[in-house]
């Protein structure tokens, strides 16, 4: 080989080896629906989350994403972005889970070119100005002191749940963070964050509706620009096995007592049990559904509350969803009660009886006519799940999460392969009660920490008579013994929680 064509070989390794580190060659995962809809979304999802904030900066990750979404571009202040969107009808949005970080938006086809022009210079080009910085740190601190302790009881008995069961683990915090960790944050921070974790190998672009042909590559060139960068998937050991039950009493001036109550379990998307926890979850307790086991016993047929229901999956803002959303994909979930709101004087009954009907599911699990009737119902309701094609988008890039099919028709064909006895196996390999954690938002934590400690009767009376089936069994409830050692219950005030 001459000279010549040595120095050409060499040129064309150092640009493969520039490639290579840049990412230029990177294949951007993508999720496309295209339709004849006038209406186009967009949906770009970084697979990086509040899993990936540094354990000493709780909180990186969301403040980041709310900082590319609300900050303005390096040309453009959040203000004229508004003020450029508002003739479109539209706007972008933001949220960061523990493994995912969205951004999303529709827009008329028409108005296509427009949008994504600020769309994209938003996501590619941040503008990292301090007074857009100091005010979404303000508003997240405001989010956890004022939105979350203050408003918001079931959402706040659910986070701490989570932060109960994940203590030590990726998963441990509030995915807006502490407060502590969120003062000391600062722009650089974010912008670290961004360089490392907003690449090409954590990107999933999504678009659905009548977008032209060519967008779809216009879309893929501009993102390209973003470095290579390697997969941000986090290392998540197994939460930390409990020998016990707990429970955590959140100190509160507040007139009810929220419950949210659960254990981890090993299962998600994908998963063989998976369907058939599925219908179990929906068959015990299906949000915002009267059908649901646990809603016939606490407020069908006793008037406990407003609402009682079962989750295999992180279902955040409950009070205001009634589907779940997508785009929170986590590796690992937890199995959960949520029992919302009880009145003080029958809070010991409520939680004797949401423990009472767990522990006759474990033992007895489902009987075929129940098992039929909620394959039923869940075999039509999967489609209520997709019914926009923002949910449809989104759904469907959950599905490159998790390795699985387009979500309907993969649990339509899991519902129609599964019998009984899968539940029921199912029930028994992944429902205990044994490590049980149980989180309570309620006034006077201590009076209510001693009654359930001693296990004194907690009788049930009712304005209006009530059948002898429903008194019978009140009287087994009423005595029924919670298992829970002093040291195992704990008393928080809620000022110290997500401090």
């Amino acid at each position: 080989m001459n000279m010549r064509a040595r120095m050409i070989c060499l040129f064309v390794c150092l640009i493969l080896g520039l490639f290579a580190v840049t990412g230029a060659f990177a294949e951007i995962q993508v999720v496309a629906l295209p339709s004849k809809s006038p209406l186009v979304t967009l949906r770009v999802v970084y697979l990086a989350g509040a899993a990936a904030d540094p354990a000493n900066q709780p909180g990186l990750a969301t403040l980041t994403a709310s900082m590319v979404a609300e900050g303005g571009t390096r040309d453009l202040t959040y203000k004229q972005i508004v003020d450029a969107m508002f003739p479109m009808a539209t706007s972008v949005s933001s949220y960061a889970d523990k493994e995912m970080t969205v951004f999303s938006g529709v827009t008329h086809v028409d108005n296509l070119d427009k949008y994504y022009a600020l769309f994209r210079a938003m996501l590619l080009e941040p503008g990292w100005r301090q007074d857009d910085f100091q005010r979404l740190k303000d508003d997240q601190i405001n989010f956890l002191r004022v939105s979350l302790r203050g408003n918001n009881d079931e959402e706040l008995g659910k986070e701490v749940l989570y932060n109960a069961i994940y203590q030590g683990h990726p998963y441990g915090h509030h995915n807006a963070g502490t407060v502590s960790s969120l003062e000391k944050l600062a722009v650089a921070d974010l912008q670290r964050f961004y360089k490392a974790h907003y690449t090409q190998a954590n990107l999933i672009l999504g678009v659905a509706g009548g977008y032209p042909p060519e967008f779809l590559a216009r879309m893929k060139k501009d993102f390209s620009t973003l470095p290579g960068g390697a997969a941000s998937k986090p290392k998540l050991p197994a939460p930390k096995a409990a020998a016990e039950p707990s429970l955590l009493l959140v100190d509160k001036d507040t007139r009810s007592v929220a419950y949210s109550l659960g254990f981890p379990i090993e299962v998600k998307r994908g998963d063989p049990d998976y369907p058939a926890l599925l219908l179990v979850q929906s068959y015990f307790g299906q949000h915002r559904n009267s059908g649901g086991r646990l809603y016939q016993r606490l407020r069908e047929q006793r008037g406990l509350n407003y609402g009682d229901y079962t989750y295999i999956e992180y279902f955040p803002q409950g009070m205001f969803r009634f589907e779940p959303a997508p785009n929170l994909a986590r590796s690992q979930q937890i199995f959960q009660i949520w029992i919302r709101p009880v009145e003080p004087p029958t809070a010991h009954f409520a939680l004797r009886l949401a423990l009472y009907e767990l522990d006759r599911l474990i033992r007895n699990g489902i009987g075929k006519e129940d098992f039929e009737r909620t394959r039923s119902f869940l075999s039509k309701y999967v489609n209520l799940l997709t019914r926009t094609k923002t949910a449809e988008l989104g759904y469907a890039i959950d599905s490159a999460f998790y390795g699985i099919p387009v979500y309907n028709s993969y649990v339509k064909k899991s519902l129609a392969k599964l019998t009984v006895d899968d539940v029921n196996r199912a029930i028994r390999k992944h429902l205990r009660m044994s490590d049980l954690r149980v989180v309570a938002i309620t006034r006077n934590a201590a009076e209510l920490r001693e009654k359930i400690l001693g296990n004194a009767p907690s009788p049930m009376s009712y304005n209006s008579p009530k059948p002898k089936e429903i008194t019978d069994e009140d009287k087994i409830v009423e005595v029924w013994k919670i298992s829970l050692k002093p040291e195992a219950a704990q008393v928080v005030p809620v000022a110290k929680v997500f401090e």
